[in-house]
């Protein structure tokens, strides 16, 4: 049951070559001179390998006082095998760096040149090596392994087979010989069929094997082991074999001494491997019967006596699901995973190599088979430089961090992990041996992800995130695993990004310490030195206000208690509209939720707060780096007693584009359940049917519906007539037919005057007595105040203002001011105002930390010339601040006339974002041309008008009240398909689902949430580039303003707060010269007590430096590196047509080959790289057309 038929093997064994019989037969004697062994003390010892192995065998040999000799390649000079060592030699001059290791000729030369007395060959290399045997022996040195008879022997998977045969141990069916060839690949496909394993004949180390299930993959198949046997082994040639699919892998170690006697330790579970290589072993293998065990451990044995097996060596298994085992093959070496076995029996088995390589029996040793037990369970994990989050590419690099795990049960061997370490794509992947020992299975997985947790390793991907997965995964804590165990359970190849906070944190300060601000700075001025603080609040002492009565009323009753109130209510800007240029916009978050518990606490007065929408939405994503959505959840959190109330432009939500109607229905909800609750809805041209979509979008919601009118021109003055009085009666009429909440009338110029604000709220409120109007100015002429007074007087109920700091000019008129002025009338808000100066303070201070965005740089005072350029406040003051930074200050005046004129020419429109820009821009393009008005109308023709003139004419935004002026329209249009409805009626309803599914796809599950696929429709680009910028350097919305914009001060302590209870302790302590090789400066920092440093690239430096383009990953006809490392093919030239799927570029790094292919059908119009060239992740490979 337990054999296979002798007729099936006797048809595999009919053949051999007569090197093959040559070395057979040279068994007996090697027997018989294994009887008069040498004896010979080892004083000292070469490992002929690098890296984590060769340490390995370096403290074997420190604690058995045998001196110690290293080898290294060129690209190994700082590696730490190298220092390890007593005494280390370059070797490999002109060679390959995987070649380097594979010179016996110099190796033996160095050997000899220095005394040696033996050399460990470690494992991968030259370790199944029977020439390198054999020519250490000859050189009169001690070989630590097997000898060269039984490595020629059992290292070749023919002679091996033929030798189980012999020894009556079970074998998978397979070639007698090495195969050179593809036919004699396919002859054996046709006896035998589908699936095949093709192997490395000399083994790889599981590098040189290649599935393939159908005739489509064998060539590619055979092209890749091959190619990937001859660069691990010097030697391309394949055996190939049936492919026994869903076994479990199990290896027996053995140790035979040069006496005859062998033992086993045990078996070694590695049926985790991911490309054929070894993942996770485990030791003892779990779940299996002490019989099956048994007979398993006497085949290797017994195979390992039949060769004349000497020294440490692995024999490997396949186990069926029925049972069976098959032997696969014999690893003549020390295996990378020996420590599973030296921590449940607790024997060194390198030293065990090297005591027998002097001629110690096993006895000696006290390796006698029932002396030898099982004690406990052991589970090794290769953590490897490979991101699983990316197809497991290999992943190069500088280590910045390198922080390791520790602790009872847990042993770790390493050689390249330490900060600052740099790996290289030339090598194995392998970064960190973990290995955990524990009383069972379960408990030593337990062991092993608290120490894969501990690990902190930055700067280069590791596949720590996979190896949790498996270890956390039912079916491995059982024991019950395959090696189809991976493809089985592809939940294990989903993973929960590392968040990597500091360490993203650091290169954000580091890129704006070397490079300057990565957020545009408006003005040379910094931001202060200064930590504005307001008074601690509880929030059990936080009132009751206006939002408790919406919550408990409704929308409806909401309305009417308002105008049910008697005294005044004011809304407080501070934390929107009062930031005006560029001020209005870079006010971020942190700075607004310290103001905020003081203003729940001693404001509950308040009607509400704008805090929300507009301009703000976009720019938190685009300079502040924030999430808009976050900032209303975070301020609703801590402000629950004050309504919130955002700016809604109609159809147009927060952008500027026009969206489907389902767009601005969702986008409501979401700011509804996000914590928002009154939406001043406005049109920029006050078309009423854009506003009829904002209206039933928030009525829809359940929000508080303000619908606004949007003022110009003046009411008082009867010679204007185009928006007169009976303009904004009829206006309001609409909009109270629409079921309005409360009507607001925006004045975004500031162009109310007391007489004005009479004439207009009395008409309202004569005719609509309980609707509640809402009157907001800008204070540019200096008349805030007087027209509030006037409003209240003539029946408003609300008025805008914004703190006494950050008011006046182009913002809101001040708060102070307006509750001092209502004091003992019946219109006082109750509102104290030492509370009001005290948050004045604040403000003023933190306005300090905006300097760079300030508008008063170059605006120093108010304009009554606002009454004739009707420009709105922020574009007031934006207008100038751009002429200024422009060197054209003495131009505004110009602009400003210009203004005036290029209004009259669009037919006297309403002004207010994103109207009031086409005005603007038209204004700066006739300054700029030195046009007239008249200039205008007579060149019309000849002129390239700026976009935003052309899309108004168009109808883009709406129908301006008495129309377009023509001819002018038609002659800007040249012949444009004119809007004459509304823009977005026609629009197809958006597929949130897919656009949800679209980001995940690019970004990953993880990142994308519904907030972020709305912001993603209202700024596609600006959303991608926010998520980009946050995955590079983190939430850097954690960071104090100074240092946000401009980075912080040389030994400048910072303690930043990543989450509750984890804080971040953070001092720059230098920035180093430029290193002129690379164009990096390097800086230093501590953190939490520790040195850490970033190589950062110097912009400046290497602005004139040629280097490799990089593949837009959103341009599909680019074709990018999937990983660093080197190109060894090109399989397409220029001109050729390819298919979706072809084979484009082969690459190679850390020995593994990767293919890359074409994600679509095309013409290849470049080809970037070359054969033998060296590359980055991401570089670009192949342009198609």
């Amino acid at each position: 049951m337990y054999r296979v038929n002798n007729l099936i093997q006797t048809s595999y064994c009919i053949r051999s070559t007569f090197t093959s019989c040559k070395r057979l037969l040279s068994v007996k004697e090697s027997k018989e001179q294994s009887k008069k062994y040498n004896v010979r003390k080892i004083n000292k010892l070469l490992v002929a390998n690098r890296g984590e192995i060769a340490i390995r065998v370096f403290r074997a040999c420190n604690e058995n006082n045998i001196r110690t000799v290293a080898i290294y390649s060129a690209e190994d000079e700082g590696q730490l095998h190298r220092i390890k060592a007593d005494e280390s030699f370059k070797i490999g001059k002109g060679l390959s760096p995987i070649a380097a290791y594979l010179n016996i000729p110099e190796i033996i030369k160095v050997a000899r040149k220095n005394n040696v007395d033996a050399i460990h060959p470690g494992y991968g290399f030259l370790s199944e090596n029977g020439d390198f045997a054999k020519a250490c022996l000859e050189a009169g040195i001690i070989f630590v392994g097997p000898t060269p008879d039984v490595i020629y022997r059992m290292g070749n998977k023919i002679n091996a087979r033929q030798a189980a045969i012999d020894a009556k141990v079970p074998i998978i069916p397979g070639t007698t010989d090495a195969v050179e060839n593809l036919d004699s690949v396919r002859e054996f496909v046709k006896e035998h069929g589908y699936p095949v394993m093709l192997k490395a004949a000399r083994g790889g180390g599981g590098r040189g094997m290649r599935v393939a299930t159908k005739e489509n993959e064998l060539e590619e198949a055979f092209q890749r082991a091959s190619s990937e046997a001859k660069a691990a082994v010097g030697d391309g040639r394949l055996f190939v074999e049936r492919l026994v699919s869903k076994a479990r892998h199990i290896e027996v170690q053995v140790i035979g001494d040069h006496y005859g006697k062998v033992v086993h330790l045990y078996e070694r579970d590695c049926s985790v491997q991911r490309r054929h290589q070894k993942v996770i072993e485990v030791a003892p293998a779990t779940n299996l019967d002490s019989k099956l065990r048994d007979r398993i451990t006497d085949d290797a044995v017994r195979l390992s006596k039949h060769v004349g097996y000497q020294n440490a060596g692995t024999v490997e298994f396949l186990l069926d699901d029925k049972g069976r085992h098959y032997f696969i093959e014999v690893n003549c070496r020390l295996q990378v995973e020996h420590t599973c076995s030296e921590e449940i029996t607790g024997i060194d088995i390198v030293q065990s190599q090297i005591k027998i390589a002097e001629g110690a029996h096993l006895s000696d040793l006290g390796l006698e088979q029932d002396k030898i037990k099982i004690m406990g369970a052991a589970v090794q994990c290769r953590m490897t430089t490979e991101d699983p989050a990316n197809n497991f590419t290999p992943d190069v690099g500088r280590i910045d961090l390198f922080r390791s795990a520790e602790g009872f049960g847990i042993r770790i061997d390493s050689a390249s992990a330490y900060t600052d370490a740099v790996i290289s794509p030339f090598y194995d992947s392998l970064l960190v041996k973990v290995i955990a020992h524990a009383r069972n299975h379960q408990e030593a997985c337990s062991k092993m992800v608290r120490a894969l947790r501990e690990f902190r390793i930055r700067g280069v991907k590791t596949n720590i995130p996979f190896l949790l997965n498996v270890l956390k995964h039912k079916q491995f804590l059982e024991g019950s695993i395959t090696t189809s165990f991976l493809d089985e359970n592809p939940t294990l190849f989903k993973f929960v990004p590392p968040q990597d906070r500091a360490q993203k944190l650091l290169f954000y300060i580091s890129e704006v310490l070397v490079n300057g601000p990565l957020t545009p700075l408006g003005t040379d001025k910094k931001p202060a030195m200064i930590k504005p603080e307001l008074p601690p609040v509880k929030k059990k002492e936080i009132p009751d206000g206006w939002r408790q009565v919406l919550k408990k009323e409704g929308p409806e009753g909401f309305a009417k208690a308002v105008r049910k109130h008697p005294q005044a209510l004011i809304m407080d800007t501070t934390m929107r509209d009062a930031h005006q240029s560029l001020l209005a916009t870079r006010v971020r978050t942190c700075d607004l939720k310290k103001s905020a518990p003081f203003v729940a606490k001693n404001f509950s007065q308040f009607y509400s707060l704008e805090n929300w929408g507009g301009a703000t939405f976009d720019v938190a994503l685009r300079f502040l780096h924030e999430c808009p959505w976050d900032r209303l959840s975070e301020l609703r959190e801590i402000i629950p007693n004050i309504p919130f109330q955002m700016l809604l432009r109609g159809a147009n939500a927060v952008g500027y584009s026009n969206y489907p109607d389902n767009v601005i229905d969702a986008f409501c909800q979401m700011a509804v359940d996000r914590g928002m609750d009154i939406f001043r809805i406005f049109d920029s041209l006050n078309y009423l049917p854009n506003m009829k979509v904002g209206i039933d979008a928030v009525g829809k919601a359940n929000g508080v519906i303000s619908a606004a009118v949007c003022y110009t021109g003046d009411v008082a003055d009867k010679t204007r007539m185009k928006y007169n009085l009976e303009y904004y009666t009829k206006f309001v009429d609409q909009l109270v037919k629409m079921g309005i909440h409360i009507l607001s009338i925006k004045d975004m110029a500031g162009l109310l005057k007391p007489q004005a604000t009479k004439i207009l709220i009395d008409a309202i409120r004569q005719k609509y007595p309980d609707l509640p109007i809402h009157l907001h100015t800008h204070d540019t002429a200096g008349t805030g105040v007087a027209n509030y007074l006037a409003a209240l007087e003539a029946g408003a109920d609300i008025v805008d203002v914004a703190v006494d700091s950050m008011s006046g000019m182009t913002s809101q008129p001040t708060m102070g001011g307006v509750v001092a002025a209502l004091q003992n009338t019946k219109y006082d808000t109750n509102i104290d105002l030492d509370k009001v100066n005290e948050y004045s303070a604040f403000w003023e201070q933190t306005r300090l930390l905006y300097a760079p965005f300030e508008c008063t740089t170059t605006m120093k005072s108010g304009n009554a010339d606002v009454y004739r350029n009707e420009i709105p406040g922020g574009q007031y003051t934006n207008l100038q601040f751009q002429a200024f930074s422009l060197g054209l200050g003495s131009q505004f005046e110009s602009v400003k006339k210009s203004y005036i004129e290029a209004n009259q020419v669009l037919g006297d429109i309403i002004k207010v974002t994103p109207s009031s820009k086409v005005v603007g821009d038209l204004a700066q393009f006739m300054v700029q041309n030195n046009l007239t008005a008249k200039d205008v109308h007579e060149r019309v023709e000849e002129l390239s008008f700026p976009s935003s003139v052309v899309e108004f004419m168009e109808g883009q935004l709406g129908q301006p009240h008495g129309g377009f002026p023509e001819p002018l329209r038609t002659k800007i249009l040249k012949g444009k398909k004119k809007i004459d409805g509304r823009p977005g009626a026609n629009a197809k309803p958006l597929d949130f689902n897919k656009i949800e599914q679209e980001l995940k796809t690019k970004f990953g599950d993880d990142i994308i949430r519904k907030c972020d696929v709305m912001s993603y429709v209202m700024f596609p680009k600006v959303l991608e580039e926010y998520i980009t910028f946050k995955k590079q350097y983190g939430p850097v919305d954690l960071y104090p303003t100074r240092v946000f914009f401009v980075g912080p001060e040389l030994n400048e302590v910072m303690d930043i707060e990543i989450e509750h209870g984890k804080v971040l302790h953070i001092v720059v302590m230098g920035i180093s010269d430029l290193l002129i090789t690379t164009g990096d400066r390097e800086v230093f920092f501590q953190v939490n007590g520790q040195l850490r440093s970033m190589k950062i690239k110097d912009k400046a430096a290497i602005k004139d430096q040629k280097v490799h383009p990089k593949a837009d990953k959103n341009n599909k006809n680019q074709i990018g590196a999937p990983m660093p490392g080197q190109v060894l093919d090109i399989k397409a030239k220029v001109g050729d047509t390819i298919k979706k799927g072809d084979t484009v570029a082969v690459l190679s790094a850390m020995k593994m080959e990767t293919v890359v292919k074409s994600p679509m059908d095309g013409k290849v119009k470049q080809v970037h790289v070359n054969a033998g060239q060296q590359i980055h992740g991401d570089d670009l490979i192949i342009e198609l057309e």
